[in-house]
């Protein structure tokens, strides 16, 4: 045991007989602090902090609410190869051309919307010169 702590007392002696060092000032050339890049690990949790997945609250039921039967939405169906629904009023465009596609099995060449005065929102979709509006209007009951 008393070989090895001969080194370790040599180091002390030697740094006792020289002289004290001084630790120097960083000079800080610049006035923004920049946080130090350290190591970042990715999350490892032990459990799920979700018990249950969450599900899609907008499906396509929810989107489409129903057709519009006025004669003015029976005039588009006729001439301009358009149907008319209310949907959801947080419905995107791209989500109302989804729902059509799923739940009538036709192709949306474009879809208008606007927010009536009652506050729900109407969608124009117009379909694709491959579909007949009123084909499909009389397949969904609205004829």
């Amino acid at each position: 045991m008393a070989p090895k702590a001969k080194p370790s007392a040599e180091k002390v002696a030697k740094a006792v007989k020289g002289a004290v060092s001084r630790k120097v000032k960083k000079v800080r050339n610049n006035v923004h602090f920049f946080k130090p890049k350290t190591l970042m690990k990715r999350r490892e949790p032990k459990y799920p902090r979700r018990s249950v997945e969450s599900r899609q609250r907008m499906d396509k039921y929810r989107i489409i609410q129903c057709p519009v039967t006025t004669e003015s939405a029976m005039k588009k169906i006729e001439e301009i190869n358009t149907l008319v629904f209310l949907v959801d009023i947080k419905a995107t465009k791209l989500n109302i051309k989804a729902a059509v596609k799923e739940l009538y099995d036709v192709k949306c060449a474009k879809v208008n919307t606007l927010i009536r005065p009652d506050g729900k929102k109407k969608a124009y979709v117009h379909l694709t010169q491959d579909y007949d509006a009123l084909d499909v209007a009389n397949r969904i009951g609205i004829i």
